[in-house]
């Protein structure tokens, strides 16, 4: 893989529409980096598309896409890939990440859904992403999903993540939250998993809420603040893998930006909890 590993740093903030105009018109925020899904403003022009570009040559930011369907069966839409490419250039993007998962079934599903963690997937997958990254000239993440049903397997998931990583020579986004719903959901440890992961691999970690459905099932809603236990599990993240730049997302029940900036300053305070237990900054 061979993507730079100091493009980001610190702490980044998913950017939504509910709260653009205020980030745009403030002198300044204290986020290091923002992110988008490109789905939502590749084919703005105008107005929106001129603004956008005010930020984007204020703060880094990356991008991370929705519906690319690296698991799926139909071919990759090359010319949509141009078109990110075009507009990752116009927008100095600094990365690109996709869901580890398939969303097309004759038409577009509604949720990312688990790839099966068979020998087959992996190396189908892997073509795919090298596909994109040719395409990109650039290196792309995957991110490890959360999921509901259990995909047919031969392995593990972490050992499916490292496989697909390995093979397609791809980074990762490391994604805390759904690390922690899949624990609870299907019984395993999230600090094993977590520290399976390939710390050169991983681009950046993202942070999200969820909801307590009950005790054995959690829902990744992206609508909640971050509960305690994954925020236990991104200092013990930080302990293994380094500190590494970290993305709160809020999707749904948006709060005011001034309380979704307490969310944003923990992590910074999580960061400097580690510099300072080990009196220097740490990377993986």
């Amino acid at each position: 893989m061979n993507f730079d590993p100091n493009a980001i740093h610190g702490v980044g903030l998913g950017l939504r529409r509910d709260f653009f105009y205020e980030i745009l018109d403030a002198a300044s925020i204290d986020v290091d980096f923002f992110e988008i899904a490109p789905e939502n403003w590749v084919s703005f022009g105008g107005k929106m598309g001129r603004d956008l570009r005010k930020l984007t040559e204020r703060y880094p930011f990356v991008c991370h896409g929705l519906s690319l369907d690296l698991g799926g069966m139909a071919p990759l839409n090359e010319e949509y890939l141009h078109q990110l490419k075009a507009f990752f250039s116009q927008h100095d993007v600094r990365y690109y990440t996709e869901h580890l998962s398939y969303c097309g079934d004759s038409g577009q599903l509604y949720d990312l859904m688990p790839i099966p963690f068979t020998e087959e997937a992996v190396h189908y997958v892997a073509e795919r992403i090298k596909r994109v990254q040719d395409i990109l000239e650039r290196t792309i993440g995957i991110e490890n999903i959360s999921f509901y049903a259990m995909p047919s397997s031969e392995m593990t998931e972490q050992e499916f993540v490292n496989a697909v990583v390995n093979e397609a020579q791809c980074g990762l986004l490391f994604d805390v939250n759904n690390t922690y719903v899949n624990s609870i959901n299907h019984g395993y440890d999230a600090v094993q998993y977590m520290q399976a992961m390939p710390t050169n691999a991983m681009m950046y970690l993202h942070m999200a809420g969820h909801f307590d459905e009950a005790d054995d099932l959690k829902v990744d809603t992206h609508g909640e603040d971050v509960k305690q236990e994954v925020w236990d599990l991104l200092d013990q993240t930080y302990a293994i893998h380094g500190i590494k730049p970290t993305l709160l997302e809020r999707d749904f029940n948006i709060p005011p930006l001034p309380d979704l900036m307490l969310e944003v300053e923990q992590i910074r305070l999580a960061q400097q909890r580690y510099q300072e237990r080990f009196g220097m900054k740490k990377y993986g």
